[in-house]
């Protein structure tokens, strides 16, 4: 028997495709069927065009692509140096951008999906106003081009760094409010994810209904992670359950083709691997993920406090990293040569909200003569053979039913538009 369910409420639109071996499902064909071929487009544009034209591959993730699209043309030129201002700035406003993403994931997709009626409006104040911090040090959001070639061009002030403090503490005040009903410096030393589940905030309570339903040990897949974006807070590296390696080179990246999906399998060293906060956490060894890990491995259980407690170990680091700005650093160092000159082949990698985002560039002249974009949910929602199960494909094989199918699918925090460009 097989079933086709359209997969709307993402980034995009998808379609299931189930296939059912008597009452379970043995096989799922993922499929991404829009393409705005921003790849394409960017053929014989002048380098710089990238950096407008790539902040609009997502609405959600404009910060990031505009970061890897800088990265990948600074890694051009030898020897650039960045500002240590201009690098805390980046890494801010990618983290308020992730920051945002979770609240939305979480109040607008996973918790109506599980039964939670009139929530979606709890997504609003938290994420206006961590977008208010963004707007703050990078301006228009979400299609922004304050990143450049050798750094930033928005210059903050005293009162900005206290204003992004104060947007902080009231995104803290709502996390603990709401979300976990108590201190976030509890969360951060917590190792026990018991712990976790005796308190009455929104995240316990949608980890005490997927025990309740018996849903929690659902959707595992290989148990394998990886992290290529790095920055003063998240780690790069791979993980085969428990055991990491730090070591990881572009070179062993796959893009395959797919016959019936817009969207390409990736692979490293022909293997799927997870990407996301759940592997973050898993590379960062994070004490309470850990736990969870080591109690529910690589289930849904473990991916919903990933992404969820991720919230409030950024805006804790956040903090720390406006204490580090030096207002008298320039923004912006020239670089050395011009980039209409300029020859080379580049790689931008940066950690968005979904997990590894990465750019590739050949510049000939100062022209773009090829443009490579590998997408987190490239990473996790490829589409493999029965042969070879991609990610999410593997952690739905065996379930009963498609509802149930859905919200593992939506628990990697699907982007169809990120991934179909």
């Amino acid at each position: 028997m097989k079933t086709i369910q359209l997969i709307e409420k993402i980034e995009g639109e998808a379609t299931l495709k189930f296939s059912y071996n008597g009452v379970k499902i043995d096989f799922v064909d993922i499929e991404f069927f829009n393409t705005r071929n921003i790849e394409n487009i960017l053929l014989n544009k002048p380098a710089l065009d990238a950096l407008v034209i790539n902040p609009r591959v997502c609405g959600v993730c404009g910060h990031a692509h505009l970061q890897a699209t800088a990265k990948a043309l600074e890694d051009c030129i030898d020897g650039l140096t960045l500002p240590n201002k201009a690098k805390i700035i980046r890494e801010l406003s990618l983290n308020f951008e992730i920051i945002q993403n979770h609240f939305k994931w979480f109040y607008m997709t996973i918790m109506p999906l599980l039964g939670y009626k009139d929530v979606y409006i709890k997504a609003l104040y938290p994420s206006q106003t961590i977008n208010k911090a963004i707007a703050t040090i990078a301006g228009q959001y979400p299609h922004n081009s304050y990143a450049i070639v050798g750094g930033i061009v928005s210059e903050v002030t005293t009162m900005d760094l206290v204003r992004l403090k104060s947007l902080i503490d009231e995104v803290v005040e709502f996390f603990e409010k709401e979300v976990l009903q108590s201190s976030i410096a509890n969360l951060q030393e917590c190792d026990n994810v018991d712990l976790l589940l005796s308190r009455d905030g929104d995240v316990p309570k949608v980890l005490h209904h997927l025990k309740n339903q018996n849903l929690y040990s659902l959707g595992k897949s290989y148990d394998r992670f990886i992290v290529f974006g790095s920055s003063s807070y998240f780690e790069s590296g791979k993980s085969n359950k428990t055991r990491v390696t730090k070591s990881l080179d572009t070179k062993y990246i796959k893009e395959i083709p797919n016959q019936t999906s817009k969207a390409k399998n990736i692979t490293y060293k022909d293997k799927y691997f997870e990407v996301g906060p759940l592997s973050r956490a898993m590379l960062k060894k994070t004490p309470l993920i850990k736990d969870a890990h080591r109690k529910y491995g690589d289930s849904i259980f473990s991916r919903i406090i990933a992404r969820a407690c991720e919230i409030p170990q950024l805006l804790l680091h956040s903090k720390d990293l406006i204490s580090q700005i030096d207002l008298n650093e320039p923004s912006y160092i020239e670089p050395s040569v011009e980039i209409s000159h300029l020859s080379g082949t580049g790689v931008g990698i940066v950690e968005a909200a979904r997990g590894s985002l990465i750019h590739k560039v050949n510049l000939q002249n100062g022209i773009i003569k090829d443009y490579q974009i590998i997408t987190p949910t490239q990473w996790n929602l490829g589409n493999g053979t029965k042969e070879s199960l991609a990610i999410a494909q593997k952690a739905m094989v065996g379930l009963d039913d498609e509802h149930t199918a859905e919200l593992v699918f939506k628990t990697f925090d699907v982007c169809s538009v990120c991934t179909t460009h």
